[in-house]
């Protein structure tokens, strides 16, 4: 392993990951396993790059050095972003698994027990059928989640990370809120959003964020399309934040003229389940508990909206085309798995038909702590309230109105000089 100080985190926590993946590779008596899985290389080895649609893959041996299987145009990424020392790149018009078996051949394991990830996104049926037909000495084992074992459990400096996330995230979605006026398009939400989030230090994330206005609302997923904000509509915002590919997520809502009596009633509920869970969640507490509290609580309403998903998932490396760890964690009922330090878990109490015709939402990310659980935001739950008279005609009056209010947020948020560094850092009133 490369001694080196200019990666995400220090040596000493990625030799700590490797030597826990071993020891998991050990139990199993595997030999070697075979990461394909974009974010378990980015955790292993802080690996990245766009490309992954091409095959690519880090051998890992019980014993060894690691190899990198890459195309020749990613060689880059492994000897300028990694620990890595031994790479095996391939060029376009060659055959990546060819080389793969080659490379596991020549390291000595071509007999060998070799687990692989066969429900990795980029590691193809077809692609594993050729490896199966060229593999002939050894045995391939199917090692799905041995190293999303690891990833469950955030450590101290991954949540520092976090916390950078989270900023730029809060930042992002306070400049989103603020643009949604009447006569602004999804587009210019997006836009402020998007704008301020990388002003902030944030970086692409795995999926841009979701604006969907009025009656769009009820469409799942359904992100800006250029409909223009009118007056007595709402706005659904869902926005993650990213930095190093790790990621935090939040909703929130925005609502143009007069809070109605039944939108007032769903912020409180949604609320109402962020609270109960917060004060009850910690280790020790099952999955399938913290769902039913979130889901007890917004499906006891009075408005006909329902939960329609999980009630959260948990949060970490991402690249697209998803944000979240959901397939190593989701709070599901039934699901009796424990929940322990480290873990964090975006919280979504949202609310799917709300009068029938509209989706709200208010969430947030939080860890698992020793003894319960913290947000890492600090922005205000409420719905954002704006007049739904005057109207904003432009761009440059959007990004106006949004850029003015993401200075005052920021400049609130962060700490003055006389501030107690231990004290948190508040967030300006949303309304």
């Amino acid at each position: 392993m490369l001694a080196r100080v200019d990666m995400t985190f220090p040596p000493e926590e990625y030799e700590r990951r490797l030597h826990d993946l071993r020891e998991r590779m050990a139990r199993r008596r595997l030999d070697a396993v075979v990461i394909t899985d974009p974010e378990n290389l980015m955790y292993l080895t802080d690996y990245q790059t766009t490309g992954y649609s091409f095959f690519q893959a880090l051998v890992v041996p019980l014993d060894g050095e690691p190899v990198m299987i890459t195309r020749a145009m990613e060689e880059s990424n492994v000897i300028q972003r990694t620990w890595v020392d031994h790479t095996r790149p391939y060029p376009d018009t060659g055959d990546a698994i060819q080389e793969l078996v080659l490379a596991l051949n020549q390291f000595g394991l071509g007999d060998k027990r070799i687990g692989y990830e066969r429900n990795s996104y980029y590691f193809p049926a077809y692609l594993q059928d050729r490896i199966h037909t060229s593999f002939q000495q050894g045995v391939l084992m199917d090692c799905f989640g041995i190293v999303e074992a690891g990833r469950a459990r955030k450590s101290d400096v991954e949540i520092e990370v976090m916390r950078k996330a989270a900023k730029a995230n809060e930042i992002g979605m306070a400049a989103g809120l603020e643009a949604c006026v009447p006569g602004a398009t999804e587009n210019e939400v997006a836009a402020a959003i998007s704008a301020a989030m990388f002003r902030a230090g944030g970086e692409f994330p795995a999926v841009m964020p979701y604006v969907a206005s009025g009656p769009r609302s009820m469409i799942g997923h359904a992100t800006w399309e250029g409909r223009v904000i009118e007056p007595e509509d709402h706005v659904f915002l869902e926005v993650g934040g990213c930095y190093r590919r790790y990621h935090t997520a939040m909703m929130r809502t925005a609502v143009i003229g007069e809070l109605s009596e039944s939108m007032f009633y769903a912020q409180e509920r949604m609320k109402f389940a962020l609270s109960e869970l917060k004060a009850l969640m910690g280790p020790g507490m099952t999955v399938s508990d913290a769902d039913s509290i979130v889901r007890r609580i917004i499906s006891d309403n009075q408005v006909g909206a329902r939960l329609v998903t999980r009630s959260g998932y948990s949060m970490g490396i991402a690249f697209p085309p998803s944000w979240d760890e959901g397939y190593i964690l989701s709070l599901n009922p039934g699901d009796f798995s424990v929940l322990e330090p480290g873990m964090v878990f975006h919280i979504i109490p949202w609310m799917w038909g709300v009068d029938g015709d509209k989706t709200v939402g208010i969430s947030d990310t939080i860890r698992i702590t020793e003894d319960g659980c913290e947000s890492f935001f600090t922005l205000d739950e409420d719905f954002v309230v704006h007049p739904g008279g005057a109207t904003l005609t432009s761009v440059t009056d959007v990004d106006s109105h949004a850029d003015a209010y993401t200075d005052a947020y920021t400049d609130a948020a962060e700490p003055s000089d006389d501030d107690d560094d231990d004290a948190p850092a508040e967030a300006i009133e949303l309304r």
